[in-house]
């Protein structure tokens, strides 16, 4: 198996980050229903959803140090924020146990020192486990007055429908090539970023990171090559399978490869191939090596 490059990629945690790009739609909704607060109650349940790596966390992050400033309580239920049955640190688990859902709502009991506004972010709703996703829905049920929660989900379909419910969705789209652009300015100036991995990349600024340290922009190009050229071989196509297959970010290219070739037939053919390999425990290149020889076959 190919080795993964060492981690070369420094970004500011969402909490540190006060660069918001490319979602000023569900930002100016937001504004507009804090602007108006005393004129209507606001939806104290906010869920910001969309792909991977877009920005939703950084935009609530942000929202949040609005809301509540220096002056009211600040809650925050994630990954590294993970605890145990015994209250120990857990933060290199799959999932948010009940216990750090649990722990967060006996500190929200405590009435607010100061009585302004308190902010809940939970990053991401995904990460729950059905007993803390049940536990939050039970808070949000009747939530605490002046109270804002904000949920970060990347698959809105995976959300308890009891849960979704009670919320306002925002769906945020993926950023923009022209977003993409900025922010590798931003955050990868001394990284030359082609259009390619921009558009491999699926409006996923996070995702540009991925593709870069696992070479997967080279790669991309490899796979358009060597189908394109005439006398390529099944040996050639499981070389590159294999290449592939240790990095599950890099099973994306196989459908920018059919979009590449217009080859829209497919589609259902290698989505089917890619969920199956964790699904069924395929093995990665033999799935992959077939998905390319289809792409090969209609080209």
């Amino acid at each position: 198996m190919a080795k993964k490059k060492a981690n070369i990629y420094e970004f500011p945690h969402p909490m540190d980050n006060d660069t918001v790009i490319g979602h000023d739609a569900t930002l100016n909704a937001f504004m507009a229903a804090w602007n108006a607060r005393d004129a209507r109650p606001m939806h104290p349940v906010w869920m910001l959803t969309g792909p991977r790596g877009i920005g939703k966390a950084t935009l609530a992050y942000n929202i949040a140090k609005m809301v509540y400033g220096n002056v009211g309580d600040f809650f925050i239920i994630d990954m590294e924020r993970n605890i145990d049955k015994d209250g120990k640190s857990k933060p290199d688990g799959k999932s948010i146990s009940v216990y750090t859902v649990r722990a967060t709502i006996e500190k929200m009991q405590m009435s607010s020192m100061s009585g302004e506004w308190r902010v809940v972010i939970i990053d991401s709703v995904d990460e729950l486990t059905v007993a803390a996703e049940n536990a939050i829905l039970k808070l949000l049920e009747e939530p605490p007055a002046k109270t804002l929660f904000l949920l970060v989900t990347h698959q809105l379909s995976a959300v308890l429908p009891t849960v979704r419910s009670r919320a306002r969705v925002e769906k945020m789209r993926p950023l923009s090539i022209a977003d993409l652009r900025r922010l590798c300015a931003r955050f990868m100036p001394d990284e030359v970023v082609d259009d390619d991995t921009l558009r491999l990349a699926n409006g996923s600024f996070g995702r540009i990171a991925g593709i870069k340290q696992s070479g997967g922009d080279e790669i991309y190009a490899e796979l358009i090559a060597m189908i394109e050229r005439k006398n390529s071989t099944a040996t050639d196509a499981m070389a590159l399978a294999r290449k592939i297959a240790p990095c599950p970010e890099l099973y994306g290219i196989l459908l920018d490869a059919i979009a590449h070739f217009g080859l829209a037939e497919l589609y259902p053919v290698a989505t089917h191939a890619i969920a199956d390999i964790n699904r069924v425990n395929l093995e990665p290149e033999i799935a992959i090596f077939k998905v390319i020889e289809e792409i090969k076959k209609c080209y």
